[in-house]
């Protein structure tokens, strides 16, 4: 088993922290094959209708909110000579493939059932890497500087995944594939990028375990969880900052088309521009925050992201050329999002653990997954009742109204502002600051000390003491 860094304080060498942010290629790479490509190919390939496969996508998202909150418990109970976070993703990678393997295998013999089970198969393996890889960020990034840059990488790491989803059916288009043939080579590499990345995180990467302190936890003490205010700040803001660019995507190719005047197949490169971006955003969320703190940091992203919204009718419709600036920079500060809310969220179980002496990274992880699969699914609810409410036609071939363009112009626009800078609100009087939080890690620290002398004078020593039985 690896060993834990040389200090609690000791930085990652960049190709360590690459190395263990590989895993959220096929992280990245599913969350935008899911919503975007996976839909419509089940329901192209099994026969069913687009209602009974939405259906069965929404129902399998609300089953696997709860079993991710058990999954988080269980993580942050577990302790193994293996590790605490290792074990949970070697366990969910295989799961994950073999999910993928059975869905890519159904025909039109099969129903709604099958489709059901093996997709929440599949989202159990994808609990079991995702809730860990940043449960396991969490504790390797012990300073609060050093979140910012460990959770900047693996945000930046994702877009890659999110990118060759968008890229592979392209290429294969052009080689005279088939659209379905396309999605299974998308399918394919998720697999393939799965079993790579998480056996080179599990094999290389290092885990630190924090150790429990409090013998007595009940259901109770789980549930006060839930009404802390910096709990609640975390949980409100990740609700809303997915909101906002949720509202966005199922928007997204009416605005751009009907109102921007824009064809497929340039709205599809904006929007490609509008994920790479996240290349730039992350690193620079990451900069930002070690320099004004995490928070700020939210705040201001949220902000350059509305300025940024605020800023689209205003450019000439159908220039591509003027359109693309702008989607770069609003897709940059999204990717901020992302890595300010989970580095934040270490941030705070660390503070829960110093008042509990109980890790609550796993289920803090778990905490904001939940918000983000329920903001995703109430897009969609919202947006399409919005535009229904405003009389758009959404059918292929419909002619809209100018007065129905115009609701579609206002809400595309409205909605998100109003949600982003709400969460960026939220952290308005936050004051889990560097400093503070550096008191609470140096507090953690001497606890930990006095059950383990040894990990006390590692973190005066900078020498790793730990015998070979001891938890890294």
């Amino acid at each position: 088993m690896s060993k834990g860094p040389k200090s609690a304080d000791a930085a990652l060498s960049l190709p360590a922290v690459l190395a263990f942010a590989s895993a959220s290629i096929p992280v990245g790479a599913l969350g935008l094959a899911a919503t975007v490509h996976l839909p419509r190919y089940f329901a192209s390939e099994l026969g069913l209708s687009l209602a009974v496969v939405g259906t069965v996508f929404a129902l399998v998202r609300f089953i696997d909110i709860p079993i991710d909150a058990g999954i988080g418990l269980a993580m942050d109970r577990t302790n193994t000579r293996f590790g605490r976070y290792r074990i949970w993703m070697a366990c969910g990678a295989p799961v994950l493939m073999l999910g993928f393997y059975m869905l890519i295998q159904a025909n039109s013999s099969v129903g709604a059932f099958y489709l059901g089970a093996w997709l929440l198969v599949m989202y159990l393996g994808y609990s079991g890497i995702f809730l860990s890889h940043l449960a396991w960020g969490g504790r390797l990034a012990a300073t609060y500087q050093e979140r910012s840059r460990i959770f900047g990488a693996i945000t930046g790491l994702g877009v890659v995944g999110a990118m060759a989803v968008l890229l592979i059916p392209v290429f294969m288009t052009q080689a005279g594939a088939s659209d379905a043939e396309g999605v299974r080579a998308m399918i394919w590499f998720i697999i393939g990028s799965a079993a790579v990345t998480c056996l080179l995180v599990v094999a290389v990467s290092p885990e630190r375990i924090a150790r429990d302190h409090s013998t007595q936890f009940t259901l109770k003490d789980y549930a006060s969880l839930f009404t802390r205010g910096n709990v609640v700040r975390l949980l409100a803001a990740d609700l809303l900052v997915t909101l906002g660019p949720g509202w966005m995507a199922a928007m997204y190719l009416f605005y751009f088309k009907d109102s921007r005047g824009f064809d497929t197949a340039q709205a599809n490169l904006l929007l490609l521009i509008y994920v790479a971006a996240g290349f730039a955003g992350a690193p620079l969320a990451a900069w930002l925050a070690n320099r004004i703190s995490k928070h700020r940091a939210l705040i201001v992203n949220t902000t350059i992201y509305s300025l940024g919204l605020i800023a689209l009718p205003f450019f000439p419709p159908g220039e591509f050329l003027i359109f693309a600036p702008g989607m770069f920079l609003v897709g940059a500060m999204a990717a901020g999002f992302t890595v300010m809310i989970r580095a934040i969220c270490a941030d705070i179980a660390d503070e829960l653990r110093l008042e509990s002496g109980r890790e609550w990274m796993g289920l803090m992880y778990a905490g904001i997954t939940a918000t983000s699969k329920l903001a995703t699914a109430g897009s969609i609810f919202l947006t399409f009742n919005v535009l229904a409410a405003i009389g758009y036609k959404a059918q292929a071939g419909a002619v809209n109204t100018p007065e129905a363009i115009r609701g579609l112009e206002i809400a595309y626009i409205v909605g998100p502002i109003v949600f982003v800078m709400a969460a960026g609100a939220c952290f308005i009087g936050y004051r889990l600051s560097a400093d503070r939080h550096a008191e609470i890690q140096r507090k953690l620290d001497e606890r930990d000390a006095l059950v383990d002398p040894a990990a006390g004078l590692e973190a005066m020593t900078g020498d790793d003491l730990a015998p070979a039985n001891r938890p890294s």
